[in-house]
């Protein structure tokens, strides 16, 4: 059995698409639970009577409540209300009571938390959401997309090491491409974060990292990676405008599909392939996005998760437990040696990203 710490009060729809959602993994994975459903236990039971599920022992209700809002400093929230529903979930985590938390609610709460709480593993210095997208040949993954948005190239050759486990143990590439996103392919293209950080990757090649080299934004979906290195900041504007323009693209196809019949007409013949082309672009089929690098498993879902998107979650969840990813992540950084050169260099970073954090 694999319990699972859910915050029930998180997203846009919670506790409903949550719990529904819960109600869909526990019919789909009989080894899945207990569940702890943390969240207004009142509203809470009031969904899982509605989906016909209170009676059932694989589910466990802890009672908060304190909810994070959107508009809330993640920090500051963490910090003020130790009984709000995603830091109790972590909490979970952190006792061993659970091996896993999900959340579709406030990501910078459910990073801080996770952070704070769990802490980094060793020899990672700052953690990576690795969000999954659709790609001509299939799905690539984009850390980070938005935990650490001040990175330094040890950071991205960290991130790179992170991408390459999750993709062997969870997403079953045997040998992950690994690509660092850039604004040209050519080596001497580039900031002085890509291009230092374009040198330390080609030294990891050594070691056996698939490096593949730069990707431009225009092509890194046309399938050659499977992993794209960025810092948080970039990696959150690429998922940002990536969504913008798949909402954007659609509404508009909608609108001039309905201009006339002969228009409609022709979209009832294709409408096989515009389900298909929704089926890759879905976020919830993708289920979550795990927060790499912490002591635990934290997967992270869209504040618009449906209940399918949740169950899905649920499923990246479990097999991120299963394939034990810490430990191989661990294993893969104590190899790669990153933290191993310019001791003073990295020390004399932290101290000014310390002064910085103060200030």
């Amino acid at each position: 059995m694999i319990p699972i710490a859910v915050d029930a009060m998180g997203g846009d729809f919670a506790p409903g698409n949550l719990v529904e959602g819960v109600g869909k993994a526990l019919d789909t994975l009989p080894d899945l639970g207990p569940l702890f459903l943390v969240g207004d236990k009142e509203k809470v039971s009031r969904e899982l009577r509605r989906i016909g599920k209170f009676d059932d022992d694989r589910i466990q209700l802890i009672h908060s409540d304190q909810v994070v809002e959107m508009t809330e400093s993640p920090a500051a929230a963490i910090r003020n209300k130790p009984g709000s529903s995603i830091a109790m979930a972590v909490d979970l985590v952190k006792q061993g009571r659970a091996r896993a938390v999900f959340s579709a609610g406030h990501t910078g709460a459910a990073v801080a938390s996770s952070v704070l709480k769990l802490r980094p593993l060793p020899g990672i210095e700052k953690p990576a959401i690795a969000t999954i997208f659709p790609s001509a040949t299939g799905r690539f993954l984009v850390l980070d997309a938005g935990a650490s948005v001040d990175c330094r190239s040890r950071h991205l050759a960290q991130f790179a090491v992170m991408g390459e486990i999750y993709c062997q143990y969870v997403l079953g590439i045997e040998s992950p491409r690994i690509a660092l996103l850039n604004i040209g392919e050519e080596t001497t293209k580039g900031n002085g974060l890509t291009k230092e950080t374009y040198q330390l990757l080609e030294k990891m090649r050594s070691r056996g990292l698939n490096f593949v080299g730069n990707v431009q934004g225009t092509s890194m979906f046309d399938g050659n990676c499977d992993v794209v290195l960025c810092d948080g900041f970039v990696g959150n504007v690429v998922l940002k405008c990536s969504e913008g323009s798949s909402q954007f693209f659609s509404g508009y196809l909608k609108k001039y599909i309905q201009q006339n019949w002969l228009r409609r007409f022709g979209a009832f013949l294709a409408r096989n392939a515009f389900k298909d082309l929704k089926a890759i672009a879905d976020h919830s089929e993708y289920g979550g996005a795990p927060l790499l690098g912490v002591n635990g498993i934290c997967i992270i879902g869209h504040g618009s998760s449906c209940p399918n998107a949740v169950a899905n979650a649920l499923k990246v969840a479990r097999r991120a437990v299963e394939e034990e990813i810490g430990e191989h992540l661990l294993a893969r950084i104590d190899h790669m040696r990153i933290n191993s050169a310019d001791k003073k260099r990295q020390t004399a970073d932290r101290e000014k990203e310390s002064c910085e954090d103060s200030a």
